[in-house]
Parts: C-alpha cells; sequence; structure tokens
C-alpha cells in the first residue's frame, strides 16, 4: 500500500511509523477482507489530505490516523460476542499500543480513542478526530464492498464461462 502513495510530505511525517517493526505486524492480520496495515495506511492518507485542504493539523492526523487500529487481536472469522467486544473495545487497545511506542499529543490521543463514535460513545474533541472518523467509515465500505464486489465478478464470470459452454 505505502508502495502506491508518492506524497513525501506524508511519507516523512509517517515514516517512523511505518517502519516500526511492531506496527509491521498490522501486516499479517486480516481486516476487512485485506489485512490492517493497508487498511491503516488507506485511513490515515485519505485523512491527512482532507485535513490539509481544510487547512487543519494534518501531521497529527497523519500519525494518529495511521495509529486508529494498532492492535493485534483477531476479529475476522470470531463468535459474534468476540467481534464485538473488539468492535467496541478496539480503541483502547490501540490507544494502549500507540502510547508504549510512541510519543503522542493530546489530539493524537483522541483521535485514536475516538475513532469509533459513536459505538464506543466517547465524543471526539477536536475536527480532526471527526475527520479520522468519518474517514475510516469510509474507508471501510470500500474495503468490503470491493471484496463484495470482486467476488461478485468472479461469480458473474463463472456463470458466463458456463453459458458459453452450455450454448456451443
Amino acid at each position: 500500500m505505502n508502495r502506491q502513495i508518492t506524497d513525501r510530505e506524508y511519507l516523512y511525517i509517517v515514516q517512523d511509523i511505518l517502519e516500526h517493526q511492531e506496527f509491521q505486524r498490522l501486516s499479517s492480520i486480516t481486516h476487512h477482507g485485506n489485512n490492517r496495515y493497508d487498511h491503516s495506511v488507506r485511513v490515515s492518507f485519505w485523512s491527512y489530505r482532507v485535513s490539509k485542504l481544510f487547512r487543519l493539523d494534518y501531521d497529527r492526523v497523519a500519525r494518529a490516523a495511521l495509529l486508529h487500529d494498532f492492535f493485534f487481536e483477531e476479529n475476522e472469522g470470531t463468535d459474534k460476542k468476540t467481534r464485538t467486544t473488539v468492535l467496541v473495545k478496539h480503541p483502547q487497545y490501540a490507544l494502549e499500543n500507540a502510547c508504549r511506542y510512541f510519543e503522542l499529543s493530546d489530539m493524537e490521543k483522541d483521535i485514536i480513542a475516538t475513532h469509533m463514535f459513536p459505538v464506543n460513545l466517547r465524543v471526539p474533541k477536536y475536527l480532526e478526530s471527526w475527520i479520522v472518523d468519518l474517514v475510516d467509515d469510509i474507508v471501510a465500505v470500500y474495503e468490503k464492498t470491493y471484496i463484495l464486489r470482486k467476488q461478485l465478478s468472479t461469480s458473474v464470470s463463472f456463470m458466463f464461462i458456463i453459458l458459453l459452454n452450455y450454448l456451443r
């Protein structure tokens, strides 16, 4: 994912996180049919772009958005109770991990802790936090529908091949 991003300023802001050994572990965790590392980079990059457009604190947004899902619990393929627990509690898990490995401002902490509003009922304090919350939702929907579209396309192609063979 980060190979596709050519915005040098963005990469400079988040490079230490992207290269951090613990953060790179996210690339092996399934998330929205992809992996948590790529999801986090997507949310971070688009939150950064929106924040920069509105002349907000895009440095903090880029870093905090990158860390918004910095937790290692598996969620995909688990039972409903576990999925619900992780859904509600993962902002706290991510915040604890982020604080363990990186120095965070109050705004960055708020962005991470509130990115699941209204699910976790912590109301964002900053406009930057709201942006990450909304971008995360949009990216998650995009990722989920991308997987569904891909599966549908494969199914339609398979049915088309069967139909062609039948018509011969």
